[in-house]
């Protein structure tokens, strides 16, 4: 049987992701490494120390900043 999924937005898109997801797990779902993600859940910035604790719910609206090295 298939995890139940839930709906949020991520960067202004609906998405489906699976339930009980933490923000960690959401960003490594996403194929994010959380320690590159800044993410701002409901329009709170969390610190990387939260990610872990705090789960996304339905209708959560995330906007995620992934920085990149280059140069």
């Amino acid at each position: 049987m298939e995890n139940p999924s839930i709906e949020v937005r991520i960067n202004g898109k609906d998405r489906q992701v699976p339930q009980g997801l933490s923000v960690t797990g959401l960003l490594e779902w996403l194929d994010l490494t959380p320690a590159l993600v800044v993410v701002e859940l409901n329009r709170e910035i969390l610190g990387r120390d939260r990610y872990e604790e705090i789960l996304v719910a339905e209708k959560d609206t995330l906007e995620l900043v992934h920085f990149v090295g280059g140069g």
